[in-house]
């Protein structure tokens, strides 16, 4: 058989307006549930900055009806499916702005929260995966520009909770002086873990340390939690990387999941405001 007779045939401009449109009823369905349960992100009104949770309610309502789907733009996507392709999320840096979080199947970019940045935009964006713009991040210096501007965020080098940077290496603090540990994707854990935490070492030593009113403010935040080594364990981030490496903690996923569990123990943000 010929490379080309095997080559899925791209969808054509009247197959991407169905795919828009009935992926568009969809995200109007999971906006009933989701308007309720995230009003504001600060002083962000829906659908701002919760590109997240609308690719995720999409996704699963999604999945839910592909099976017996009648819609023409869903039967496109089902057809997919049963070529062998397979519907997974994604995220990334789009076009080095913005974090986004999409949806793929094959080589077509399914953006289902494509105005969750400019609520002037359209809902729904249906391209060719390699004219999104969306890159994947493999490193925390690709992912720190990216959090610079566009959660307008100053980041340091996480000294507050140093037995949990090899895993979570960042530390921000936002305009309004919120602080807080990040980022615990599984896309950013995966950065760490995947380089042995290499890649958290270097990010740590090249950002400088959080402000000292940071510290303080912390230890009393800290104070409040329930005793964990990965929380209250004092000593130098950089070791902590060398040290988890050299037990082998890059490769324990249970290790990494009790980070992650003591990391959801913190306070969501910790005010530096006097």
């Amino acid at each position: 058989m010929s490379d080309k007779a095997e080559t899925k045939p791209d969808w054509d401009a009247d197959q991407v307006n169905a795919i828009v449109a009935d992926l568009a009823y969809l995200r109007l369905t999971v906006d009933l549930e989701l308007v309720p349960k995230y009003p504001y992100i600060g002083s962000k009104i829906y659908p701002l900055g919760r590109c997240r949770e609308i690719r995720d309610a999409v996704f699963t309502l999604l999945e839910k009806k592909l099976p017996t789907a009648t819609e023409p733009g869903l039967v496109l996507i089902r057809e997919r499916l049963v070529q062998g392709e397979v519907l997974r999320k994604i995220w990334g840096a789009l076009r080095g702005v913005y974090f986004q979080n999409a949806i793929a199947i094959g080589d077509w970019y399914l953006d289902v929260s494509n105005d969750t940045v400019n609520p002037n935009k359209p809902r729904i964006e249906v391209l060719p995966l390699a004219k999104s713009g969306l890159e994947q991040i493999t490193s925390f210096e690709q992912f720190v520009p990216v959090a610079r501007s566009y959660w307008e965020v100053t980041v340091y080098r996480n000294e507050v909770c140093p037995a949990l940077a090899p895993y979570l290496p960042l530390f921000f603090i936002s305009k309004s002086g919120i602080s807080w540990i990040g980022d615990a994707s599984d896309d950013m854990l995966a950065v760490a873990t995947q380089s042995q935490f290499v890649a958290s070492e270097r990010i740590l030593a090249s950002l400088p340390p959080p402000p000292a009113e940071a510290g303080t403010k912390w230890r009393e935040a800290l104070s409040a939690v329930q005793q964990n080594d990965f929380l209250h364990q004092q000593g130098d981030a950089l070791q902590f990387c060398q040290l988890y490496r050299n037990k082998g903690y890059h490769q324990d996923s249970s290790r990494r999941d009790s980070a992650v569990l003591a990391y959801l123990t913190l306070p969501k943000g910790v005010s530096l405001v006097p």
